[in-house]
C-alpha cells in the first residue's frame, strides 16, 4: 500500500500541506468540504504536490517537516527547484539563535 504527501493551493494563494493513503479521495474530499477547517473556506483547491511515501509514519513524518517550511521552500519543492530548496535551507541554518 502507498501513502501520500500532497500540497494544495487554496483560491487564496495559500497552501496546505497532508498526508493520506488515498490521494484522488482526499483531493475530493477537500473539493467538497467534507471535513470543514483550512481547506473549506478557501476554496476551490488545486493538487500542485504529490510525493509517494512507503509507510503511513514516513508521510505523516514528511508531512510535518513540509509543514514547518517557509512559503519560499514549499514553493521551491512544487517547482521541482531542488538547487534552490537547498540554498533556502542554508540560509536558514546559518541564522544564529537569539
Amino acid at each position: 500500500m502507498s501513502f501520500w504527501v500532497y500540497i494544495l493551493r487554496c483560491r487564496t494563494g495559500h497552501y496546505y500541506v497532508g498526508s493520506t493513503s488515498n490521494l484522488e479521495v482526499r483531493i475530493a474530499q477537500h473539493e467538497a468540504g467534507v471535513y470543514g477547517g483550512f481547506t473549506s473556506t478557501r476554496l476551490p483547491v488545486c493538487l500542485v504536490y504529490e510525493e509517494e511515501a512507503p509507510t503511513a509514519h514516513e508521510a505523516w513524518c514528511r508531512e510535518f517537516q513540509i509543514k514547518n517550511w517557509s512559503r519560499g521552500k514549499k514553493e521551491a519543492l512544487i517547482q521541482g527547484d531542488f538547487e534552490r530548496l537547498y540554498e533556502l535551507a542554508k540560509q536558514r541554518t546559518r541564522k544564529k539563535p537569539r
